[in-house]
Order: structure tokens, then C-alpha cells, then sequence
């Protein structure tokens, strides 16, 4: 897909993935890669910036020798979660309005 994703539309995708389990950043990343387009380059600035602004909470633990870093869905990346569904919404119908089956 050439259609450049929209930083609340991602910040979507990253906390929905978080809303049922924990993931490291890796196993993040290559889910987000798996559907859209983007780079880890990308991700990891996003995980970093929810987690800024109180929507994500990190842990660190042990594996293989090496630290993997975790995030969870806090309480606060619900609500935004919740918000970013209604825009979504809205959005969508009116996209398909426009230049999806709707469109005449």
C-alpha cells in the first residue's frame, strides 16, 4: 500500500495490538510489518512517544542473555485507544462515502 499512514492511524494499530497482550518491540514491529508498510525505523519512535505521553508502560526482562523491552496498554492508551476508534470510524464512513461503493 502507497497510501502514507497517518500517525493516529498507527498509534492505532500499536495500541490495539497491546490491548489483549503484552509485546516486545520486535515482535511488534514485524506484526505492524506484516500489514503495513512502514520501517522499524518508523515503529520505534512511536513506541517511545505513546509511552512519553502516559499511553504505554515498559518493563524489561530477561531473555536469551539479552533484556527484551515490553510494552502494556496503560489505562490512559485505553481512552486514546477508544477515541482513535471513534475518529476511525467517522473517517472511514466518510472515505466510503466519497470514493468507496458508495461513490456514484
Amino acid at each position: 500500500m502507497d497510501i502514507k499512514i497517518p500517525t493516529v492511524l498507527l498509534d492505532g494499530a500499536v495500541l490495539t495490538l497491546l490491548k489483549n497482550e503484552d509485546l516486545y518491540g520486535y515482535t511488534l514491529t514485524k506484526t505492524i510489518q506484516n500489514c503495513l508498510n512502514v520501517s522499524e525505523s518508523t515503529v520505534y519512535p512511536v513506541l517511545r512517544r505513546l509511552a512519553k505521553e502516559g499511553y504505554l508502560t515498559t518493563y524489561d526482562e530477561p531473555y536469551e542473555g539479552r533484556m527484551r523491552r515490553y510494552y502494556h496498554l496503560a489505562e490512559s492508551g485505553q481512552n486514546q485507544l477508544a477515541e482513535i476508534r471513534k475518529t476511525w470510524i467517522i473517517f472511514r464512513d466518510v472515505m466510503d462515502t466519497i470514493i468507496g461503493e458508495g461513490a456514484t
